[in-house]
């Protein structure tokens, strides 16, 4: 139920707002996300959110490895990709994550340590 993916996402961004990375991510990868994707599809702007959603928590937890940044950086190109696809190119989201890419990328260029 879209409600409920709603609510989900909510919780998701609250709890990596209070830098609660981890639980944030452990919800999207074990309820949110396969909820999303079965109820709205892949392509779905609450999936789509979600998902970047998840790929903060990797960015933003100062414990966060170059493997988390290279993840971000996947989930980050697949949103694009279906933002573009679904949204068009002109959509303020798909500009959102294209500015999203572009700092991660930045952090992958980083020394090790400093990302």
């Amino acid at each position: 139920h879209e409600h409920t993916i709603i609510t989900g996402t909510n919780l998701a961004c609250s709890l990596s707002s209070s830098k609660l990375w981890d639980e944030s991510r452990s919800f999207l990868l074990d309820q949110l996300l396969p909820a999303a994707h079965q109820s709205l599809g892949a392509d779905h702007d609450l999936t789509l959110k979600g998902k970047r959603i998840l790929a903060d928590t990797h960015v933003l937890n100062p414990k966060h490895t170059r493997d988390d940044i290279l993840e971000a950086e996947t989930i980050i190109q697949d949103v694009i990709q279906r933002r573009r696809r679904v949204f068009g190119p002109a959509h303020p989201q798909t500009h959102d994550a294209e500015q999203a890419l572009s700092l991660v990328r930045e952090k992958l260029a980083q020394p090790v340590g400093l990302a």
